[in-house]
C-alpha cells in the first residue's frame, strides 16, 4: 500500500481535525486473474464491483468523498502474474488529537490510520510497498501555518477496546499507520499578537512621565490601553477550541500583559488618592499660611494705594468742574504728595508703592472753555 499526498488543505484547531486530498494505491495478488502475456491490462473503473478489493477504511475518518469528476477517479491494472493496482483519489477530513499547551509554539503529531473493516490478521494482512518512502507529497507541501518536519510510517495491529470480553471480542485486524509532525510557524503571531502587545504595555507605562496633575491624559491612555489589549486577547482566541480544560502559553502571556497595562491604570489611581487624601504637616501649613498672608498683605496695600489715589483724582477734577483752575493745577500738583502722605499714614502701606506714585500721572485736563 502505498499514498500520494496531494494536498492538506485546512488543519482545525477548534474541531481537532484536518482535511486532505490523497491518493491511495492498494496492491495484491490474485491467481485468479493470470493471463498469457508480458503487458498490463488497464480496466474501466466501473468493473471494480466484479473483482475482490479490500475493505480499507480511514480509521478516525469524519467526512470522506470519491471524487466523481469528470467519472469516478479509480484506476485498475491487472498484471500478468495476476497482481491487482487499485488507485482512488479521495478527499478525506480526519480527527487528530492536539495538543494546545504550548500554542502558538506547538508541535502537533497527527496520524493517518488504514484498517480493513471485515478481514482480520487470519485472512489478510497489511504492509506498506517501500516503508517510509511510500508516502510521497509531504516534502514539497507548502501549508500556510504550518511545516511538516517529519513523518514516519508503521505497522500495527487494530485491537478492539472490547477484547477483555472473549465473547464480544472481533478479532485483531491489520492497520498501516501514517505519522506526520507538524510545527506551527510561529512568524504571524509575532506580528499580530506580540508585537502589538509589548507596544500596549510600552504604551501604558508612558503614563508614569505625564505629570499626576493631568488627570484626562492619564486616563485616557490606559483605558484605550486596556480595552485595546481585551480586543487582542478575544482576537488571538478566535481560531481555538472554546472550551478547554488546559491553559495555553499564549493565554499566559497575554494575562501578563494585560496585568502590566492594568497595573499602570491602578497605579495612577492609588497614586491619585494618596495625593488628595495624603495629611498635610504643620511645617507645610506653616508655609502655606505665611505665603498666604503674604499675598493678602499685598493686594489689601494696593488697594489702599488706589484708594487713595482715586480719593485725590475726585478733589481735583470737584475743583475743575468748579473753575478754580489755579486751586485745580495747585491740588494736581500736590496729589501725589497727598496720595503718599495719605497711604503712609497706613501701617499696611509699603514704601515701595510711594517711590512709584511719581510714575503715576493724571490725564489732561480737557480745556474748560470759560477759560478762553
Amino acid at each position: 500500500m502505498s499514498l500520494d499526498i496531494a494536498s492538506i488543505d485546512t488543519i482545525s484547531e477548534i474541531n481537532m481535525d484536518y482535511t486532505a486530498t490523497i491518493f491511495l494505491r492498494q496492491r495484491w495478488t490474485d491467481e485468479r486473474l493470470c493471463f498469457d502475456g508480458n503487458k498490463s491490462l488497464s480496466l474501466d473503473g466501473r468493473l471494480v464491483e466484479m473483482l475482490w478489493v479490500p475493505d480499507t477504511f480511514i480509521v478516525d475518518s469524519k467526512k470522506s468523498f470519491l471524487h466523481d469528476i469528470t467519472v469516478e477517479n479509480r484506476l485498475i491494472r491487472i498484471y500478468p502474474n495476476g497482481t491487482v493496482l487499485y488507485a482512488i483519489r479521495i478527499t478525506t477530513t480526519v480527527a487528530c488529537s492536539m495538543d494546545l499547551t504550548k500554542y502558538p509554539m506547538d508541535k502537533q503529531t497527527c496520524t493517518l490510520q488504514l484498517e480493513s473493516w471485515g478481514y482480520n490478521i487470519n485472512d489478510v494482512m497489511f504492509y506498506w510497498t517501500r516503508g517510509n518512502d511510500s508516502v510521497r507529497g509531504l516534502d514539497t507541501l507548502r501549508l500556510a501555518q504550518y511545516t511538516v518536519e517529519d513523518y514516519f510510517t508503521s505497522v500495527s495491529e487494530a485491537v478492539p477496546l472490547n477484547t477483555l470480553f472473549f465473547a464480544l471480542s472481533t478479532g485483531r485486524y491489520p492497520k498501516l499507520v501514517f505519522h506526520f509532525e507538524l510545527k506551527r510557524n510561529i512568524f504571524y503571531f509575532i506580528l499580530e499578537t506580540y508585537v502589538p502587545s509589548i507596544l500596549l504595555v510600552v504604551l501604558s507605562w508612558v503614563s508614569f512621565w505625564i505629570s499626576q496633575s493631568s488627570v484626562p491624559a492619564r486616563i485616557c491612555i490606559g483605558v484605550t490601553t486596556v480595552l485595546t489589549m481585551t480586543t487582542l486577547m478575544m482576537g488571538a482566541r478566535t481560531s481555538l477550541p472554546n472550551a478547554n480544560c488546559f491553559i495555553k502559553a499564549i493565554d499566559v502571556y497575554l494575562g501578563i500583559c494585560f496585568s502590566f497595562i492594568f497595573g499602570a491604570l491602578l497605579e495612577y489611581a492609588v497614586a491619585h488618592f494618596c495625593t488628595l487624601h495624603r495629611p498635610i504637616s504643620k511645617d507645610l501649613k506653616k508655609v502655606a499660611l505665611r505665603k498666604l498672608n503674604s499675598e493678602l498683605f499685598k493686594i489689601r496695600a494696593q488697594l489702599n494705594f488706589l484708594a487713595a489715589r482715586f480719593h485725590c483724582i475726585q478733589v481735583t477734577q470737584w475743583r475743575y468742574l468748579e473753575g478754580n483752575k489755579e486751586q485745580s493745577n495747585t491740588a494736581s500738583t500736590s496729589c501725589e504728595s497727598f496720595t503718599c502722605s495719605w497711604v503712609k499714614s497706613s501701617t499696611l502701606c509699603p514704601s515701595v508703592l510711594c517711590s512709584g506714585a511719581n510714575s503715576l500721572r493724571l490725564p489732561a485736563s480737557p480745556t474748560n472753555p470759560r477759560d478762553e
